[in-house]
């Protein structure tokens, strides 16, 4: 697994989508003493004086605190916080913070990915209709039988790990093994409540939030082995980020996502249109497998990606990616 002090960024302007939230100003004696209010909803991991630390996100995206165990700081791992606070038809007071907090800037901040998963990712492969057309079209699709317009299931793969990084670290471009690197924009489930056949009606009871992930491809790797593990999980493919947005905060059934390569807007959806959506995902996975509190759910991504054109756009060193997901925020990394 690999270490959380390794997927760490300084935060930057990047991470701060327009939340449609108000932003909370200085008292009148200009300190940044402010409470916390029920719609601070937003947690991170960043690193402060050498160790890593789970933090609340102020409204805005420009503060943090770490007082978020009833005014007292929690520690260092997410997966531990998330646990204790996995039941989200009755979440406990510590897992909302309340009272006057010390908010402290993020600028300079060192920001962690959210959390590193205990063990692989989930992830769904050609999950909106435009895509899995745009991806049969391509060339690439092994998987697709002939004529098939969309899966007639969820096609669920997974990712290592040591693919996990931050908002702001690079993606290792690994010229040695691909020439053919991709970008998708997708929006990522965290299981919070852990559970086995777990129904489609139950299963909005057992997401904790979500976050964004960049589902990073060796193309040329995920033709060529006809299985998708290995162009999916080469070490630092899952950008993940900026920080979780607790399942209570938005509607994660019509949520804007777009992804631009410098600076230029390659994909555009919004994830009312997933062909399967994030219920029937957890009922599928728990059918065969227990979910646990931490687990990541990769939804799947838009039309769009490198491969949809013609010819088709492949990632280069250099280039920046930046994923948006409305009341989230915004996920950029450079190739390197």
């Amino acid at each position: 697994m690999a270490c959380q002090s390794s997927g760490l960024s300084m935060i930057n302007h990047h991470s701060r989508l327009t939340l449609g939230i108000t932003t909370n100003k200085l008292d009148s004696v200009g300190t940044n003493i402010q409470p916390i209010g029920t719609n601070s909803m937003r947690f991170a991991s960043i690193k402060v004086d050498g160790s890593p630390r789970v933090v609340a996100i102020s409204d805005d995206g420009t503060r943090y605190t770490d007082a978020i165990d009833a005014g007292a700081a929690f520690g260092a791992d997410m997966n531990a916080w998330i646990e204790r606070n996995s039941d989200t038809t009755d979440r406990p007071p510590a897992a909302k913070p309340n009272g006057n907090v010390n908010w402290q800037p993020l600028d300079g901040v060192k920001l962690l990915a959210p959390l590193l998963p205990r063990r692989n990712v989930f992830c769904v492969g050609k999950n909106y209709h435009e895509h899995a057309k745009e991806f049969g079209d391509s060339g690439f699709d092994t998987s697709a039988k002939d004529g098939e317009a969309a899966p007639p299931f969820p096609v669920v793969f997974t990712k290592a790990p040591s693919t996990v990084i931050a908002d702001g670290e690079p993606v290792q471009a690994h010229r040695n093994v691909t020439s053919q690197l991709d970008y998708e924009a997708e929006l990522a489930v965290v299981i919070g409540k852990g559970g086995k056949d777990i129904a489609k009606e139950h299963a909005w009871e057992h997401i904790y939030g979500y976050t964004i992930v960049n589902d990073v491809t060796a193309r040329d790797l995920q033709q060529r082995h006809r299985q998708w593990f290995l162009g999916k999980s080469i070490d630092t493919f899952c950008p993940m980020g900026p920080w979780i947005v607790t399942a209570d905060e938005i509607d994660a059934t019509r949520l804007k996502i777009q992804c631009r390569v410098n600076g230029e807007l390659r994909q555009d959806a919004n994830t009312a249109d997933l062909i399967f959506d994030i219920p029937t995902l957890i009922e599928t996975l728990s059918a065969v497998i227990a979910l646990q509190p931490g687990d990541v759910i990769a939804t799947g991504t838009p039309a769009g990606v490198g491969i949809g054109f013609k010819p088709p756009k492949f990632l280069q060193p250099g280039d920046e990616m930046s994923v948006s997901i409305e009341g989230i925020g915004t996920l950029t990394n450079r190739i390197q």
